[in-house]
């Protein structure tokens, strides 16, 4: 089978068609995805897209069909509440892989509290914790090592994904 750019608007419009809702996750400002996006609503599809950084090129589209009308979403439980599915009779109360952040050592829970949920540098951790250079680099290890934190080349850390 071979792939045509002229086969993707049939192919956007077939998608649109078949679902119950479209969810963007990234998108350039002319994206496929927004493409679809569009036919879905204009079909009476539901459309939602995530919010990225205002600085991120792929987020511009998503941040446009925010401003159209699509649902702001942030997490899997937006998108199934939106269709009605209850998730509260399946979800633990907790996650039981993650490791606790409350038996931490305070320096290491206020750092994990500054870093956010955007990748951090080292100075912007340092600026918002107010810490010094030897505590953070343990406070950092330390998160590292229990799970809390990834490092992201170019010297950035976030969240790993089951840290609240």
């Amino acid at each position: 089978m071979s792939y045509r750019a002229s086969h993707f608007p049939q192919r956007n419009r077939l998608i649109a068609g078949l679902v119950s809702g479209v969810l963007i996750v990234e998108a350039a400002m002319r994206s496929g995805s927004l493409i679809t996006a569009r036919l879905a609503n204009e079909m009476g599809r539901d459309v939602y897209a995530l919010p990225g950084s205002i600085h991120a090129p792929l987020a511009r589209g998503c941040h446009r069909m925010i401003k159209q009308g699509a649902k702001l979403v942030e997490t899997p439980e937006d998108v199934l509440e939106e269709l009605g599915i209850d998730t509260t009779a399946s979800k633990p109360a907790v996650d039981p892989a993650a490791p606790s952040a409350s038996a931490l050592p305070p320096d290491a829970r206020r750092l994990l509290r500054a870093v956010g949920h955007a990748p951090a540098t080292l100075e912007i951790l340092a600026t918002r914790t107010k810490m010094a250079h030897s505590e953070l680099q343990g406070a950092l290890l330390e998160l590292e090592l229990a799970g809390h934190l990834v490092a992201l080349p170019g010297g950035r850390y976030v969240r790993a994904s089951h840290s609240q």
